[in-house]
């Protein structure tokens, strides 16, 4: 067999033609290894090829889901796991990620075979977690194996309705000269799994360990192979996870899974929109409540910030679940367009419970915070905003008004500020009273001034 010479990044898997100091993809120094990869034999002539046919002599047919037994999870797969489908779950070491899938075991052995592997634990190590998370019964079976030629024949033996891998890296396939975790390793063993899935009508999810920038360790490619990319986000020291969906085939990808964390492993959290809002402070500037659709869901969260004086030339600007750069253009917004000098001061914004709001519609609660703490009046209790903030203070439309206003209502909000914008008009809702404003300079007198 051929063989060749390529030079990979340990941390993000980019492959180069030649050794370099410093990854050009991901930036990171002195992560680039040279990699012997071995060129696999050409198949045989005598494999017959699939013949193509028209598109309209394929018959159309639905994917079968089946529920986890989770409805957070069921929410972000877009109704559950579609039977033939290949999952991957990634996040931080510790997040939850070998409990979630556990846990969904219990369910799905009810009614599915399922075959758990991991390449980490022994099984009487994952028999300890399954009794403290409660999880049991004769469908479900443990392995711990890391060769996957191995896992296969015990899938061909099994035969089970789901397969559930821990995890990607720790697999190896020894056809390959390569040492587990490398790039032609994963690369190898996630499409043996997806040959696997796709040949013999099995739901396969994979765990998949993060690099320090938060991506997938290991080759792109890996993302592109799976039907459906799953993230684990959230700050281990609290108890709050949110699953996000990055990539899905089968359903939109910009819904979310809230979870808590706790002794008896994890729990839905059915209105993220309280969790969020819970323990905010009483009379206190700086703060302020917004909107942000998830999907067709809408979530309440609230946006902190903080200005004071700086000690340094340049001032400080640091913002936690809010884009940096949106932030910082925010505050020339605000002290070109609101007449409010934030240029000289250092300036934090921090949005609560681990929530990273990317929507434009999170502008006017960001800028009504920094108002908030600028002139040390608080936004009142009761009042949430949300529109997004052009560069000359105008506010633009939102989209699904309706279903934001609905939220702030059912959560007790009398008073909402929008972008004035077309349908406005016809929007009641007993006991909220709805505040169109037209730029920033309104808004503010609405929120900090009482109207």
């Amino acid at each position: 067999m051929k063989s060749k010479t390529v030079f990979y990044c340990t941390e993000c898997g980019n492959e180069t033609p030649r050794w370099q100091g410093q990854c050009p993809s991901c930036g990171a120094w002195n992560t680039i290894t040279e990699q012997r990869i071995t060129a696999s034999k050409a198949p045989s002539a005598s494999v017959s090829a699939r013949r193509a046919k028209p598109i309209d002599q394929w018959q159309e047919t639905e994917e079968v889901r089946m529920p986890t037994g989770m409805g957070e999870l069921d929410r972000v797969l877009g109704g559950g796991a579609v039977k033939g489908s290949l999952v991957l779950v990634g996040g931080a070491p510790g997040i939850g990620k070998s409990t979630l899938l556990l846990q969904i075991c219990g369910k799905l052995c009810e009614s599915a075979k399922v075959l758990y592997v991991s390449g980490e634990e022994s099984e009487r190590q994952i028999k300890l977690r399954a009794n403290r998370l409660h999880v049991s019964g004769q469908n479900l079976l443990l392995l711990s194996q890391t060769e996957i030629g191995s896992v296969l024949e015990s899938v061909a033996e099994e035969k089970p309705d789901i397969l559930i891998v821990d995890s990607i890296q720790t697999m190896y396939d020894e056809t390959q000269d390569s040492a587990p975790a490398s790039v032609s390793q994963v690369k190898a063993c996630t499409m043996r799994l997806m040959q696997a899935a796709k040949g013999q009508d099995i739901t396969v999810f994979v765990i998949g360990h993060i690099n320090k920038d938060g991506a997938i360790a290991g080759p792109k490619v890996l993302e592109h192979m799976v039907d459906c990319v799953l993230y684990f986000e959230g700050d281990a020291q609290t108890s709050y996870r949110i699953l996000r969906a990055a990539k899905n085939r089968f359903g939109a990808t910009n819904e979310i899974g809230v979870f808590e964390m706790d002794d008896s492993g994890l729990t839905e959290v059915p209105s993220p929109s309280e969790m969020l809002l819970s323990g905010r402070p009483v009379g206190a500037s700086g703060t302020c409540v917004t909107c942000v659709m998830e999907g067709v869901r809408p979530v309440l969260a609230e946006v902190q910030a903080l200005v004071a004086p700086s000690a340094y030339a340049t001032p400080r600007r640091t913002c936690n679940g809010f884009d940096f750069s949106r932030g910082a253009m925010l505050m020339a917004v605000l002290e070109k367009r609101g007449g409010l000098k934030v240029s000289t001061l250092d300036a934090y914004l921090n949005v609560i419970g681990g929530l990273t709001l990317d929507e434009p519609a999170a502008d006017l609660a960001a800028i009504l915070a920094i108002a908030s703490c600028y002139t040390d009046a608080p936004v009142p209790q009761k009042l949430a905003a949300f529109g997004e903030v052009g560069l000359t203070g105008e506010l633009r439309a939102v989209s699904n008004l309706s279903q934001r206003l609905s939220e702030a209502h059912r959560l007790g909000f009398e008073r909402c500020i929008v972008p004035k914008q077309k349908g406005i008009d016809g929007l009641k809702f007993d006991g909220l009273e709805i505040l169109p404003a037209e730029n920033i300079t309104q808004a503010m007198r609405l929120a900090l001034r009482g109207g």
